[in-house]
């Protein structure tokens, strides 16, 4: 039995999504494609959006690079699991910046959702971003994107307090996301 949203609504023209968390299981600072580990609902959430003809891509913070944890080539190796899982995703935008660095891209900073918006030739208005903790809603709100959260164990209740639209798996935040009202300014 199919999943099937009403088409009342124009549907946002891309769905970013959080890496960590959100696609695939929280393993802190990991460098090894082995434990990568989908979310429950993520094929079938991914699956709608490509079925729909919608762009899919990945903005994620990665500090661990920053830090010291995690190498460029090991980041590539865990996003390429991701992909050879998940994908393939229209575009990953990723930022390897550490919390003090005051770069313009980590989340909630809004660059990563703007940048991939523009690489995906979509106005950040026509996209929806889905993650699990505030700084990614905060970082498509700065945008001028939409956002929905799908909290974890590790989301705050103030969080989930302030999310626009909240939803309990990722299946039902992109079906939230294609119901949603398209952002002021948004293109027809």
């Amino acid at each position: 039995m199919g999943i099937h949203f009403g088409m009342a609504i124009r549907s946002p023209r891309a769905v970013l999504f959080d890496r960590d968390g959100t696609l695939v299981r929280d393993v802190p600072y990991n460098t090894d494609p082995a434990l990568v580990e989908p979310m429950p609902t993520v094929r079938e959430a991914l699956s709608v959006l490509r079925d729909r003809d919608i762009a899919i891509g990945v903005v994620t913070n990665q500090s661990g690079i920053a830090r010291g944890l995690v190498t460029v080539e090991e980041l590539a190796a865990v996003n390429a699991r991701v992909d050879e899982l998940l994908g393939p995703f229209d575009v990953w935008a990723v930022c390897p910046h550490g919390p003090g660095e005051g770069c313009g891209c980590r989340k909630p900073a809004p660059g990563l959702v703007i940048d991939a918006a523009q690489a995906l030739g979509v106005h950040p208005a026509d996209v929806v971003v889905i993650g699990d903790i505030g700084a990614d809603v905060a970082a498509a709100t700065a945008a001028g994107s939409r956002a929905v959260l799908v909290p974890t164990s590790l989301t705050l209740r103030e969080e989930v307090d302030g999310a626009p639209a909240v939803a309990t798996t990722v299946l039902e935040a992109v079906g939230l996301a294609l119901a949603l009202e398209p952002a002021p300014g948004a293109a027809s």
